[in-house]
C-alpha cells in the first residue's frame, strides 16, 4: 500500500511564505506525476502546481511567480515553496502522485491522495 504524507502547513500572514512537502512510502517502484491540489471552504478542489515527471511543470494562473514546485525523486517526495502568500490561498492542500508502480505483491499501477494539511494567510 502506498500513502502520502503532507506536512508543512499551518497559519502565516499575508506577505509571507511556506514550504510544503509530501512523501511517498511504500514498496514503491516508480511515479509518474505529483502535484498539490488545494480545496477552500464551498469551493471545488483545483489544481495550484503539477510536476509531470517528464521535465515539464504546471501551474494555476493564481499562483504563477509566487509558488514553485520540485521534486526528489530518489526520496519520492514534492514540494511545494509558497511566497507572497494572500488570504485568498487559505485552504487545505492535498498531495497527488499518479502512475504510482508497485511491484509487490504483483505489478500494480495506481493513483493516490494526501489527507492534506491546512494553510490559513491572515490579513
Amino acid at each position: 500500500q502506498v500513502q502520502l504524507v503532507e506536512s508543512g502547513g499551518g497559519l502565516v500572514q499575508a506577505g509571507g511564505s511556506l514550504r510544503l512537502s509530501c512523501a511517498a512510502y511504500g514498496n514503491i517502484f516508480s511515479i509518474d506525476g505529483m502535484g498539490w491540489y488545494r480545496q477552500a471552504p464551498g469551493k471545488q478542489r483545483e489544481m495550484v502546481a503539477y510536476d509531470t515527471g517528464a521535465g515539464s511543470t504546471n501551474y494555476a494562473d493564481s499562483v504563477k511567480g509566487r509558488f514553485t514546485i520540485s521534486r526528489d525523486n530518489a526520496k519520492n517526495t514534492v514540494y511545494l515553496q509558497m511566497n507572497s502568500l494572500r488570504p485568498e490561498d487559505t485552504a487545505v492542500y492535498y498531495c497527488s502522485a499518479n502512475g504510482v508502480v508497485t511491484l509487490i505483491p504483483e505489478r500494480r499501477i495506481a493513483d493516490y491522495w494526501g489527507r492534506g494539511t491546512q494553510v490559513t494567510v491572515s490579513s
